[in-house]
């Protein structure tokens, strides 16, 4: 399935999206429940072409949490501002002074010490994949196990892992949106994959999701010796902010074109050990990008 599902989407939203107040206060056209489903057998991965995505931004984020960190520096060392607002946000809240953005990710990647009280998102989705606290006082690995299961246990119907862990939701900078990940093996070794998402920015958030969620699908893969099958991504409140409507109007009047390919440059040894160089991403022929706000 193509690039089209997304825009029917889109236009579905614009069409009938329920005019809500949200915590943001900007305000959302919303639908409650949708689904769409992309075949990646071929090697194609679904980077939206009806505008130009910093992809490469996505990446870096998925190797961020399965790195188990939950503090923005690494990020911002590597350029990456998709997390700076919500920790800025606190920073400018709790000490009164009007920090830019810019300032901001400069402190953080001069001051060690500054990072580590500001930079800090609280246990987000790092810290629940790869160390889930649990009652017993151990730290449980739950991407670790996806993949025990997927090599030696492949018709288990348990292979999920999920970031929603109720007791420490309060001490995260963003509760998780895209929150519970749950695999398939078919019987002829593809594997495949369902995302859900309870909360999801069509404009802003979903491309990146999608990517992520591709990606990560194609490491476990590969990690597991298993081929590509099908990414089916669900949504529970999936919306359209109303400062990004038209934006995504003019993406609507845009020709789909074909989905880049992914392959891999080499095979690490863990699921740990990817890096930014070993994505390759080969035939992305986007329209130009579309610029719009993240609401905080």
């Amino acid at each position: 399935m193509s690039e089209h599902q997304y825009l029917n989407l889109v236009s579905d939203i614009l069409n009938k999206g329920d005019r809500r107040c949200d915590r943001t206060g900007i305000g959302t056209l919303s639908l409650f429940g949708a689904m769409m489903r992309f075949d990646l057998s071929q090697g194609q991965i679904p980077i939206l072409t009806t505008k130009k995505l910093a992809y490469r931004l996505a990446i870096r984020e998925m190797l961020w949490f399965l790195s188990g960190e939950t503090n923005i520096r690494p990020l911002v060392l590597q350029g990456v501002s998709i997390w700076t607002d919500w920790p800025l946000a606190r920073y400018k809240n709790e000490t009164g002074e009007n920090l830019s953005k810019k300032d901001f990710e400069q402190r953080i990647i001069e001051d060690e010490t500054f990072a580590r009280q500001w930079g800090d998102l609280g246990p987000v989705y790092g810290k629940q994949w790869r160390r889930w606290q649990g009652s017993d006082g151990k730290e449980y690995d739950q991407i670790a196990t996806i993949i025990e299961s997927l090599k030696y246990n492949p018709t288990s119907r348990r292979m999920l892992f999920h970031g929603w862990n109720v007791a420490d939701l309060k001490d995260m900078a963003l509760p998780p949106c895209h929150m519970v990940y749950q695999y398939h093996v078919t019987s002829d070794g593809r594997l495949n994959s369902l995302l859900y998402q309870r909360s999801a920015d069509v404009f802003l958030g979903l491309p990146f999701n999608l990517v992520g969620a591709s990606i990560l699908q194609a490491m476990l893969a590969e990690q597991a010796g298993l081929a590509l099958g099908d990414l089916v991504w669900t949504g529970g409140d999936v919306h359209i902010y109303l400062n990004h409507r038209d934006q995504l109007k003019e993406q609507l009047t845009r020709t789909p074109r074909s989905f880049p390919s992914l392959r891999f440059l080499r095979h690490p040894d863990s699921i740990s050990e990817y890096q930014l160089e070993d994505f390759i991403v080969e035939g992305y022929n986007p329209h130009p990008p579309i610029k719009g706000t993240v609401a905080v």
